[in-house]
């Protein structure tokens, strides 16, 4: 089979591998689409993701696709089945998944990551992570299931009322994502901060946000906000998203920055102002409510899905060598 595989940091190179052994508990998965995120990048430059990739690795961990075969013990799916799959395997026996935080999984491996991907013409993976698609979710939206399922398993986190006012931080596909999430679980009003005009328009227009700021010459108002969603991951945006906090608000940290950025806030407004700070990291459990609010139309992506590659310009585009990309998917078939 034809896949991408991750041989050395910034490098790829097109291989015709075996095809993947299944064993009694596993499915083999026909590709269809892999999206491409900021993961990838990081992965690509050397940088660990949820988890190290070490070379020779096929990465893509946001796939679709079609079962071809299953294992001897599996009743979840059958070939012929559409799907999308959760590429996070947890051990199911430390502390934090005895805890019911598998999120923090101490033996964490995730499909794409620390196994092979779905860069590749098949990929397997375990069938408690397979999930078969509703037939009004295309192959190609079902590919955004994982970055749905990480918004998700993020507002999951906050205590979220009808009356509330939102500001998500950041205008790239997490961002826009989260627009139309919030929407979903009753906020009332979700406004949005960015620098590409287009990509504001668009959210204003099409997904009802109420107001937005180019931040290359606006300012997000100070102390509005009961509920922000940074999702740039920058030192200068997690600033912003203290300073826009009203009494009582949450600010959800989301974006993913360097692992040496720090940024400074005063303790004394997260005293005054009572503020609650979270962190949230992948998606535990959350693919059922993904696919739901896809199949339910209440989240939209393929709005905001701009590019369908080939596995030959996957380089070409962590490389930055293709541009203005809103989100991206990898086209193996459909």
């Amino acid at each position: 089979m034809k896949a991408l595989v991750l041989t050395g940091t910034k490098q790829f190179d097109i291989e015709d591998l075996p095809t993947p052994e299944i064993g009694p508990h596993d499915v083999l998965i026909d590709t269809a689409y892999a999206g491409v995120c900021g993961t990838d990048h990081d992965l690509y430059a050397g940088r660990p993701g949820s988890a190290a990739a070490v070379p020779p690795i096929v990465l893509g961990h946001e796939n679709s696709g079609v079962v071809a075969a299953v294992g001897e013990q599996v009743t979840r799916v059958k070939p012929g089945d559409r799907v999308a799959v959760d590429p996070n395997i947890y051990c199911g026996q430390c502390e934090f998944c005895l805890t019911q935080r598998p999120e923090l999984c101490d033996h964490l491996s995730a499909v794409g990551v620390t196994r092979n991907g779905g860069l590749a013409e098949q990929f397997s993976a375990p069938a408690s992570v397979v999930y078969p698609l509703p037939d009004n979710v295309s192959l190609k939206s079902a590919a955004a299931v994982e970055p749905i399922s990480c918004a998700v398993h993020a507002v999951d986190l906050l205590k979220l009322h009808p009356y509330q006012k939102a500001l998500v931080i950041g205008d790239g596909f997490m961002g826009q994502l989260f627009v139309q999430v919030l929407q979903a679980y009753g906020v009332h009003e979700v406004d949005l901060a960015g620098i590409v005009d287009e990509k504001l328009k668009l959210n204003a227009e099409r997904f009802h946000v109420v107001n937005t700021y180019n931040t290359l010459r606006e300012s997000i108002p100070e102390g509005r906000y009961d509920v922000i969603v940074e999702a740039v991951g920058l030192p200068s945006t997690q600033a912003q998203a203290i300073a826009a906090a009203n009494k009582g608000a949450q600010v959800l940290m989301f974006g993913v920055g360097p692992q040496e950025a720090v940024f400074e806030m005063n303790t004394y407004d997260i005293y005054k102002k009572q503020l609650t700070i979270q962190g949230s990291f992948i998606n535990p459990l959350t693919f059922s409510d993904a696919i739901a609010l896809l199949s339910s139309r209440k989240v939209d992506v393929d709005s905001l899905i701009s590019h369908e590659f080939a596995l030959e310009q996957v380089q070409d585009f962590l490389d930055g060598a293709i541009t203005g990309v809103s989100k991206a998917v990898v086209r193996l078939a459909e």
